[in-house]
């Protein structure tokens, strides 16, 4: 399916010349993009391949609809996880370890989203570069990168639909939180579960 959903006719891409866009709606685990759609479209011999995504960076799990509850599956948590390992940051992954332990004593009402701390270091322009890194095959011979819509634009493009705590973490619910924060130690402790 995904190679007739991404055909393009061979013949229209000079190699090694012109920069290829694709638009996505979204981008989840990055699994497909990796595994197959890059690896289909670099062998029109691009010397760019541009992926932009219409949706923001989806960083947190959903619990009102869409299968997304496991935070560790996420690209974007897991650029974020990287990176705080890469600059030495470990020390703010335990400390909302910490947190999102110590919000399920807490009445629901009370919980807070702990894991929106992971991603304050970064830019969403720095962790979209990891994402790409993390999403380039290595026999990939084109350059890839990865732009996410900028959450101010999506809000700009709908302001009458505010449903966007998968990308910001401000759920509408008390009961998001503590998704949020069960997905984030499920994730810690290992443990391969939804968190709803």
């Amino acid at each position: 399916m995904v190679t007739h959903v991404y055909d393009i006719t061979y013949g229209t891409i000079r190699k090694g010349i012109d920069n290829l866009v694709v638009i996505d709606d979204s981008i989840v685990r990055g699994t497909t993009l990796k595994n197959s759609i890059i690896r289909m479209l670099d062998r029109l011999g691009p010397k760019k391949i541009i992926i932009v995504s219409s949706a923001p960076q989806i960083r947190y799990p959903d619990c009102y609809g869409i299968d997304m509850a496991k935070i560790g599956d996420l690209c974007a948590f897991k650029a974020a996880i990287a990176l705080l390992e890469e600059n030495n940051m470990e020390h703010i992954i335990e400390e909302t370890y910490m947190h999102c332990k110590q919000q399920l004593e807490l009445g629901v009402n009370e919980m807070k989203n702990y894991v929106r701390d992971l991603y304050k270091p970064f830019s969403p322009e720095h962790l979209s570069a990891k994402i790409t890194s993390m999403l380039k095959p290595e026999d990939c011979k084109a350059d890839v990168e990865i732009i996410f819509q900028k959450i101010e634009d999506l809000h700009i493009a709908c302001p009458h639909n505010k449903g966007d705590w998968y990308f910001t973490g401000n759920y509408p619910t008390p009961g998001g939180n503590k998704v949020v924060s069960k997905a984030f130690i499920n994730y810690m402790q290992g443990i391969n579960a939804r968190a709803y």
